[in-house]
């Protein structure tokens, strides 16, 4: 497997990749989002994934770490990713900006990570809309402000104003219309801050977008708790790309059955089915939905018989 891992080009399984995130998204490009939003919206994010650096010695990290960066854009309809990106951790998180084909009129939603000026226009310029948490100190001037709505049991607007920016460097780079929302997170006592080019949503629904980021977390746990991709199979930079498209691979098949059988079952549960059962033959409809009723009424089998025609089942 090693062997094979060095020697098969990761890119075959990355077209694949691509062809599956296809798929999932014309399946998932209708579901509701939890905003009235016509518009695709995105979370950008990444993640480090931990490497040896005596075997990894391609993937230099810092304090005598290896490790690779897959970077990610999560469409939020579905959790499908739309795009990834494999680099060398050490690859700052907004270069990913510059490998985006922007959709105009879509949101993108990124932590403070992405606060590039330079790199934002280029959402202007194509007429597309980010949410950026705010990196601090950022140098401004207030325009105008609008009234705050009532707080909510769970978020509390304190600014939301239109602002220009006065630093040495970003008045020159960023000329666009900007607003700064400031908000507080009552459940996490949070304050944070966003940058936005969007002037028409409240900024309620702003915030809501920010909180939806969360997912693209969510997406790189499952990632890494289902899948098994902190360890791998090969030590070369083929082999670590080869495991990490497998992985991007199973979990759009994944989500493809899940939504083609419209199965209620979790993604996780799903998995477990798939991955016990690859000696059964049945159809696959037959056999999760068997199992996965099985688990929601307290009866699952205690395992899978693997040779039927031998135990006489």
């Amino acid at each position: 497997m090693a062997d094979a891992n060095e020697r098969r080009d990761y890119r075959i399984f990355e077209d694949f990749a691509m062809h599956l995130i296809g798929v999932a998204r014309s399946l998932y490009g209708q579901d509701a989002f939890g905003l009235d939003l016509d518009q695709s919206v995105y979370a950008i994010d990444s993640t480090i994934i931990d490497l040896c650096l005596s075997l990894f010695d391609w993937a230099p990290a810092t304090k005598g770490r290896a490790g690779v960066k897959v970077h990610t854009l999560l469409d939020l309809r579905g959790n499908i990713p739309a795009f990834i990106q494999i680099t060398g951790s050490r690859v700052h998180d907004a270069t990913f900006l510059d490998h985006l084909r922007l959709e105009a009129g879509s949101f993108y939603i990124m932590d403070r990570g992405y606060v590039h000026m330079a790199r934002l226009v280029r959402f202007c310029h194509a007429g597309a809309f980010f949410v950026v948490r705010s990196k601090y100190p950022l140098k401004y001037r207030v325009v105008n402000s609008v009234p705050t709505p009532p707080a909510t049991p769970s978020l509390v607007i304190l600014t939301d104003e239109s602002i220009e920016l006065t630093g040495q460097q970003t008045h020159k780079t960023y000329t666009w219309p900007l607003r700064r929302i400031e908000f507080y997170l009552v459940e996490q006592a949070r304050h944070i801050t966003l940058l936005t080019n969007h002037f028409d949503l409240p900024a309620s629904h702003v915030a809501e977008l920010y909180k939806s980021r969360w997912q693209v977390e969510l997406f790189f746990k499952w990632i890494k708790q289902n899948l098994r991709i902190k360890a791998f199979v090969g030590t070369s930079a083929n082999a670590a790309k080869t495991q990490i498209w497998c992985a991007v691979c199973t979990y759009v098949v994944v989500a493809i059955v899940k939504k083609r059988l419209a199965l209620e079952g979790s993604m996780h549960a799903i998995l477990q089915v798939l991955s016990l059962s690859l000696f059964e033959v049945k159809p696959l409809a037959e056999l999760l939905g068997e199992q996965l009723l099985n688990d929601e009424t307290g009866e699952p089998e205690a395992q899978f018989c693997l040779f039927p025609e031998i135990s006489g089942q």
